[in-house]
């Protein structure tokens, strides 16, 4: 499988790289400390195309690659993984489910200004005691003349509060497990819906994250999401191309932490010599160097496939439970070469840190990845 980039590839790449550098990296720990949402990044992204990249142009994107999507969010992340999160759960998520799943009507309406950015948009699936087994769902959706009223409370919904356009998924009768799921669209603003517990994560802290409450939430039939009945098959196939997304992350991440640590180990003195001379130090460096690289071809591969309408499930959780794993471990491995400056506060290693641990839990934590490919293989 070749994944050269193309010349479009390769412009995408370096235009997100140079302005993640320039406009969101020197601003992140900012961010991270303040837990402030990035309304002005967001719009500049915007401008620049990024957030309708894999929308076609007639509802207002770019019509990119889902591949192009995966490398601009891996050059984002490398500077922001909060920022980074939101992208991925707006038009990831969100606008990926309209997208695949909309009809023309939803597409104009709901799609476009998602994809001009003058939107956001939340993706509510995950509840309290629905987080790994979606088809447990509590929320209901009960049909009432032209529209479904629905009743439940999501958890850790990123862009909760911000998002003017909300994919929920509910069911019509918790018996039927997910047979019964459904998949809405509600505006913000609409009667019932309201926001409720804010969270304050360990990373990722510029993406906010907050409980969504429907209560009696009267949304109008035409705005169901695919057919009835068939909203576990949405969520499913979504969070396919979000578990690719999030190994695009993780691997912003390790790849930030890598060079953060090299450049510590080039001008840290031990023994009259930077450590970075240090056959240990060396070695280490060398592993969690192929590890990245490693996890940036099963993103490349998962993304690929995708592109190309193939399966990709397996493909995707490999390439998800891979990175995020690896994240973990350089950013672990990271302050472990800062020594004590990586312990403070004030080292960029522990940002990278705290926002790599979620990367093993949120869309698919790595233990559920394992059992989507030992099913594959075992057969």
């Amino acid at each position: 499988m070749d994944f050269r980039l193309t010349e479009d590839d390769e412009m995408i790449r370096t235009t997100v790289r140079d302005f993640a550098r320039k406009e969101i990296e020197p601003i992140a720990d900012e961010l991270d400390q303040n837990e402030e949402y990035p309304f002005e990044i967001l719009k500049k992204l915007a401008a620049l195309g990024i957030t309708g990249l894999t929308i076609p142009e007639e509802y207002g994107g770019s019509g990119g690659t889902f591949f192009q999507w995966c490398l601009a969010l891996e050059e984002i992340s490398y500077a922001c993984a909060g920022t980074a999160t939101i992208l991925d759960t707006s038009w990831g998520l969100a606008a990926h489910c309209i997208n695949e799943w909309g009809n023309e009507e939803q597409k104009k309406r709901f799609l476009t200004p998602l994809a001009k950015g003058e939107k956001l948009g939340a993706f509510g699936l995950t509840e309290a005691d629905a987080g790994s087994d979606p088809a447990a769902a509590a929320t209901t959706a009960v049909k009432d003349g032209d529209s479904y009223i629905l009743n439940g409370t999501k958890v850790f919904i990123s862009n909760a509060n911000e998002a003017d356009i909300h994919v929920i998924f509910a069911t019509r009768n918790k018996s039927l497990g997910h047979r019964g799921m459904c998949a809405f669209i509600v505006e913000k603003g609409t009667p019932g819906l309201s926001i409720g517990k804010q969270y304050h994560k360990l990373g990722i802290r510029a993406a906010h994250n907050a409980e969504i409450v429907l209560q009696d939430c009267r949304v109008p039939a035409e705005n169901m999401l695919g057919p009835e009945a068939r909203g576990f098959s949405v969520a499913l196939s979504t969070l396919d191309g979000g578990r690719a997304a999030i190994g695009a992350l993780s691997i912003g991440i390790a790849q930030a932490a890598l060079d953060a640590a090299v450049k510590h180990t080039k001008e840290r003195v031990q023994y009259g010599r930077a450590i970075a001379h240090f056959q240990g130090i060396q070695f280490l460096i060398a592993d969690l160097a192929t590890e990245i690289e490693a996890a940036r071809l099963l993103v490349y591969r998962a993304a690929s496939l995708k592109d190309r309408g193939q399966p990709f499930t397996v493909e995707t959780a490999m390439a998800k439970k891979f990175a995020g794993e690896v994240a973990m471990k350089v950013t672990q491995k990271g302050i472990q070469m800062w020594g004590g400056y990586g312990y403070m506060m004030d080292s960029p290693m522990q940002r990278y840190f705290r926002d790599a641990k979620i990367m093993e839990i949120y869309e698919g934590t790595s233990e559920m990845m394992r059992l989507i490919i030992a099913r594959r293989v075992i057969g």
